[in-house]
């Protein structure tokens, strides 16, 4: 944006000092030399050897009656020099800004008859997708829902959905969590976490759980949008969140508190309601790799139920064990 003086030592000797900072940022040994310059009408070359931004800037030029002195540019002149380029490109942005409203004034109209841009969000990494989080639910004020599947819920998951928790809790926001069945698995820290939260925060578990689900306030929800869970959405749509509400009230219903011991207590046919979701998932056609996956477990933990299964049931083969399923009828009683 600056010219520099092609003439004179002080801009090409590079053994000299310089004294890099925009026209904006003066320096106090170029502002005290310029001020003297414009009282004097001229200064001496070497006296401006330790500013030599004053002649970058084009604030002084050699006298033309002695090359052993500068004189200064008038700051009028100087000013003008550095505002026509800035006003020139200006100028240039808003002939832009003119012409893309043209370009786009056909399709304003259209527009208008779409939902706004603004409802759903596509969120790219988990820095930006923990920022939305975290800034949602810092300004969250009534109730939090989430749904929270996973291979196996570890004490540091648990932790860190408490660390999320905790500062609602304190602010008096209602908080209903719903986790898988496995995890049971951890009850000290569940009973921990149910310590810290002093009964404002309710858990349950359920069996199959599909996908991550949080929204705050009945205003906002957020989803994933990939399996590697690197991509998410932020909805605000408002039909959108109330249908994901309903979604969770539905799943929420059907799950058993965290307190009780239900989903792995036997039934009176001795095989328990993780059992039951293994059975009919077998009949379905499913691996054992995929029952593990959907059920929240590892897939030893899944096969030793199934052994379970098949020994309550007296199957000698998978095979066997599929038609014994079908025809006990335990998939067909209200477990």
């Amino acid at each position: 944006m600056f010219r520099t003086l092609g003439g004179g030592d002080l801009a090409t000797n590079p053994t000299k000092e310089t004294h890099p900072h925009a026209m904006t940022e003066w320096c106090e040994e170029g502002g005290r030399l310029y001020a003297s310059a414009l009282r004097t009408g001229r200064i001496a070359r070497a006296e401006v050897e330790s500013a030599p931004c004053l002649v970058e800037f084009d604030l002084l030029h050699p006298d033309p009656d002695d090359p052993d002195w500068l004189r200064p540019v008038p700051p009028v002149i100087a000013l003008s020099r550095q505002l026509g380029p800035l006003e020139n490109e200006i100028a240039q942005r808003r002939r832009l800004a003119v012409d893309l409203a043209e370009t786009f004034q056909p399709f304003m109209a259209m527009g208008t008859h779409t939902a706004s841009g603004d409802s759903i969000t596509v969120l790219e990494g988990g820095e930006r997708i923990n920022a939305a989080l975290n800034l949602a639910t810092a300004q969250c004020q009534a109730e939090l829902l989430t749904v929270q599947p996973s291979d196996r819920v570890s004490e540091r998951s648990l932790l860190r959905s408490l660390e999320r928790d905790k500062p609602l809790i304190d602010r008096g926001v209602k908080v209903r969590s719903l986790y898988q069945h496995t995890a049971r698995y951890n009850p000290e820290k569940l009973a921990y976490v149910a310590r810290l939260s002093e009964g404002k925060v309710e858990y349950r578990t359920i069996d199959e759980l599909v996908e991550r689900l949080i929204i705050c306030d009945e205003t906002v929800a957020f989803i994933p949008a990939r399996d590697d869970q690197q991509i998410a959405l932020e909805l605000r749509h408002p039909g959108l969140v109330r249908y994901l509400i309903k979604v969770f009230e539905y799943l929420w219903d059907r799950a058993v508190p965290m307190s009780t011991g239900a989903p792995y207590e036997a039934a009176s046919d001795g095989i328990t309601e993780i059992q039951h979701s293994i059975a009919k998932l077998l009949v379905e056609g499913h691996v054992d790799e995929a029952i593990a996956r959907r059920l929240g477990m590892n897939v030893r933990t899944c096969r030793a139920h199934i052994a379970k299964l098949a020994s309550a049931l007296g199957s000698g083969s998978r095979a066997q064990l599929g038609y014994l399923i079908a025809q006990s009828g335990i998939l067909q009683q209200d477990h």
